[in-house]
């Protein structure tokens, strides 16, 4: 399946140059994420509650915190679609390990918002946020980035630290 291109280029920088206003877009590989990482981890999440430990959509949804709608979305693959999430390695076992703790109810919302960033992590170690930042701005120089990975290395370069978290 093809990747769809999504719009986000909504976060301006404004300056002044040489007396002429300059507008620069400024996409984050969070919102990149947002659009699409976390929906098709989502999705994997959902199709795995429900179709492998029977969960009802609305049951999955309120482990998850959606609707129950975008459970059927995800399941019918309408949504998180834009790819296959256990196809990134390193993110099925952290994904299988999830569902089993969501559907045995061991897990709270706060250790499921951890390990949705630890597999968004991974994505980005691999190079596929590059890719879909690409899709959302033909323009970025992914040689030039240095935001998820220091110029295609898979060590990132924000990592943060327990001094880092509000109290």
């Amino acid at each position: 399946m093809a990747p769809r291109q999504y719009d986000i280029r909504h976060s301006y920088i404004e300056w002044s140059r040489n007396n002429k206003r300059v507008k620069a877009t400024v996409i984050l590989p969070c919102e990149v994420a947002v659009k699409s990482v976390i929906p098709a981890i989502r999705s994997a999440i959902a199709r795995e509650l429900t179709e492998s430990h029977g969960l009802k959509q609305k049951e999955a949804a309120q482990l998850l915190g959606i609707t129950q709608t975008a459970v059927s979305k995800y399941t019918k693959h309408c949504r998180g679609a834009i790819f296959e999430v256990t196809d990134v390695e390193g993110v099925q076992p952290i994904l299988t390990k999830t569902v089993f703790l969501l559907a045995n109810g061991e897990m709270d919302k706060y250790e499921l918002a951890e390990k949705l960033c630890s597999i968004c992590g991974i994505i980005r170690q691999s190079g596929l946020m590059c890719i879909l930042c690409r899709v959302s701005d033909p323009d970025i120089d992914n040689n030039k980035c240095i935001v998820c990975c220091l110029n295609g290395s898979p060590t990132r370069i924000y990592k943060p630290n327990k001094s880092d978290r509000l109290p």
